[in-house]
This record gives C-alpha cells, structure tokens and sequence, in this order.
C-alpha cells in the first residue's frame, strides 16, 4: 500500500461498517471532504455494503476476502462497528500499513484496546479516536481554552441520553453492545476526553450504579481537582442533556454546544491527516484510546461490585 504523506494526493479511506453510524454520519463526511477518496465500503451484509457504496459512489466489499482487498486499495480506514469487532479489524488494518480513524471506545477489554496500541505503533500508523467533543469546533475550542487555564478546583459533568426510555424511537437503540454495556462505555469516553486534558490525568477512581443504566463517577486529577461525572443512556426525554462545568479560581465555565456529529467527524479527518503528514501523533489517538478502556474498566468493575 502507497501512503498518501507527503503528497496532495487525496487520502484514500475505506470505510468498515454499513449501521446507522456509518451510513448517518461517516459515509456522508468522507464523501465529501474534499481531501478524501472514500476507497469502498466493507459490510457484514453484501446488500448493505452495495447500498451505501452505491448512494456514495464507491466500491463494495463483502467477506474476508473484500476486507483485504479494501485494505489494499486505502491508506487509511474509518471504522464504524462495534467496538469488540473494531479492534481486531483495526490490528488487521494496521498490519497493512493503514492509518486508522476509529470510533469510541476502542474495545471494551484492556487486551483488545492494547492490541490496537501496539499495533500501530509497532507499524507507525496514525491513529485517531473519535471523542465528539475533540473534534467539534466550538467544544475543542473551548477545552484547549480551559487546558491553559491554572486553578481549576472542581468540575461536573452530566450526559444523560434517552436511548432506551419509553417511546424512544432511535436507530441506535437496537445496537446489541450499547444495551449490553449502557451509558459508561458509550458517553463515557466523551466525558472523560473533557476532563483529562482540562484536570490532568485520573488517579483515582469511584464508581457506582444509579438508575437503570446510569452511572456515577467521583475521579481525583492529577492537579489536584476533583470532578463528579453521571452517565447513561435511559434517563426520560424531559431530563435528558449534556452539561460540562468547571469552577476554579476564576470562576466557573461551561460547555458549549456544538454543530452535531459530521462536523466533528470531518474534524478527526483533518486530525488524521494531519498526523500523517507531519508524523506528530494526536492526542487523541490509540494510545488513549487505551487509557480510556482502562478507566471505564476499572469504573465497571466497581460499580458492578457495589
């Protein structure tokens, strides 16, 4: 496989993941952006990957054999799958030389994010995770605004959905690992690419259960901060919302919105791109990734035994 670093050749990026993600939001913003070759598309199902390769005018590939073929013809790949499919696929797509733009969170195992670690660094491919509010313009604004700020003291943080409330209608409720792993493993990476670059590191960790699927979490910074976070999926309509503020010596400051997911998502485009051309690792890339599985372990494994 050619890499595209270092040239003004667009960057040819193969999709894997034919859901509503894929078909809402990366096909769309890869199609578009005007440094991208959208490579093909690979799904499970023949008919799904045809249909969204078609709608974007691209290829489509199906079984193991499509999975190497695409590899072959992209110098990156957009993964939209299920984050215990994401990571075997992504080692593979690293092994190939493929940079990779992956969804949160990596994998839902320490093995399996670590895999995804090791194996782009030991092939020097970029990396990046899609943590939301990292890439939106507004919200990565703000937060490398706060991140050079001194003297935060206390931070909350509150993203309640209402996925799995009474009457939801949406698509993305019927995805088998959101159910099964609830607002921590979903929202919880976003929370957690806030407040780290903000408070610093988490050195400590307190998890525990709230209602149906919420979870609360109290976390020590290495700055010396505290935050409290709250996270799930199941809250009513009425109360559902993302809030994020910090109070410290110069007062208070809180999140801003921003302009929805393929804004953001076009945003860890030029991320990635801009790690392969320069070489400079993201910070949010699988290296991260694997911290933030390693939290949501850790704050897992504690709400599960209390």
């Amino acid at each position: 496989m050619d890499s595209a670093a270092g040239t003004t050749a667009p960057l040819r990026i193969g999709l894997l993941g034919t859901g509503p993600w894929a078909r809402n939001t990366q096909a769309p913003a890869l199609a578009a952006h005007p440094g991208v070759e959208l490579s093909g598309v690979w799904g499970r199902r023949a008919e799904a990957a045809d249909t969204l390769a078609a709608a974007h005018g691209t290829r489509a590939y199906t079984g193991e054999a499509g999975i190497e073929a695409l590899l072959e013809t992209s110098d990156a790949v957009a993964l939209a799958l299920p984050p215990d499919v994401q990571a075997p696929l992504a080692v593979r797509a690293a092994e190939a030389g493929c940079h990779l733009l992956m969804d949160k969170p990596v994998a839902t195992t320490v093995a399996g994010a670590r895999a995804v670690a090791e194996a782009a660094e030991k092939s020097a491919v970029a990396s990046v995770v899609f943590c939301t509010l990292r890439f939106a313009p507004e919200t990565s604004a703000w937060i490398a605004e706060q991140a050079a700020v001194d003297g935060w003291f206390t931070a909350r943080a509150q993203w309640l959905g209402s996925l799995y409330a009474e009457g939801s209608a949406s698509q993305y409720a019927d995805s088998p690992w959101r159910r099964e792993k609830g607002g921590l493993w979903d929202v919880g990476p976003h929370a957690l690419s806030v407040l780290i670059p903000v408070l610093g590191d988490v050195e400590h960790l307190t998890a525990a259960r709230g209602p149906a699927d919420t979870t609360h979490l109290i976390l020590r910074h290495t700055s010396g901060a505290s935050s409290t976070v709250t996270l799930g999926l199941s809250a009513p309509p009425a109360a559902a919302g993302v809030e994020i503020e910090l109070r410290g010596e110069r007062g208070t400051a809180s999140l801003p919105g921003w302009d929805g997911a393929g804004t953001a998502f076009r945003g860890a485009v030029d991320a990635l791109a801009e790690a392969v051309r320069t070489g400079v690792p993201h910070a949010c890339d699988a290296r991260f990734g694997l911290h933030l599985t390693e939290l949501l372990v850790a704050a897992e494994t504690q709400a599960q035994a209390g």
